[in-house]
């Protein structure tokens, strides 16, 4: 477990504003307990200094997860966002997406949002921006995705086009049980 490096952490928050803009310093500077983002096994965690200290005497080797992952590291140096870094997303989001009910299995599934799901949009979402998806009933996240278009044309598009695009979703954790650590 180790700090990640500059370019590391460029590519890190690059991503990560693109969902929460400049809420990454609510991230950094927590009233009460300081977090701090760690490096290990090609993945981001998001864990509290004293745990982070607490850490420091296993072995890496032995150590396999602590505190939240946010996403990891693809083999091409690219970060790819986990589902397990939602709750963090949800809080902090900038933009947001409301999907019917009639819409929210078929995302669950790992399909795009088509402009016949879409129940709400933030006002003045531009194109290709990260947003968190919502459950109309009760303004559950569902997970969080890109748009395909801003706020604006997705109003004009027909019900059958993608508006958008699928990221993760909380069904990841009964698909992909094995590869969320």
């Amino acid at each position: 477990m180790r700090p990640l490096t500059e370019e590391e952490t460029k590519t890190f928050f690059e991503k990560l504003a693109k969902y929460i803009g400049k809420n990454i310093l609510h991230l950094l500077s927590r009233p009460d307990t300081p977090h701090t983002f760690r490096f290990h096994n090609n993945r981001v965690y998001y864990l509290p200094d004293h745990i982070h200290n607490l850490a420091l005497s296993v072995p890496r080797d032995h150590l396999i997860s602590l505190g939240t992952c946010f996403g990891k590291f693809t083999k091409s140096g690219k970060f790819r966002l986990s589902i397990t870094a939602l709750d963090f997303l949800a809080q902090y989001a900038v933009y947001k997406v409301w999907v019917k009910p009639n819409g929210e299995m078929p995302f669950l599934y790992g399909n795009n949002i088509l402009k016949a799901h879409l129940g709400r949009i933030t006002e003045d979402t531009p194109e290709h921006q990260g947003v968190v998806i919502y459950s109309m009933a009760g303004d559950v996240p569902l997970g969080f995705g890109v748009t395909a278009r801003s706020t604006a044309e997705c109003r004009r598009l027909e019900p059958t086009a993608v508006c958008v695009f699928w990221q993760a979703d909380v069904g990841e954790y009964l698909r992909a049980e094995e590869h969320l650590t």
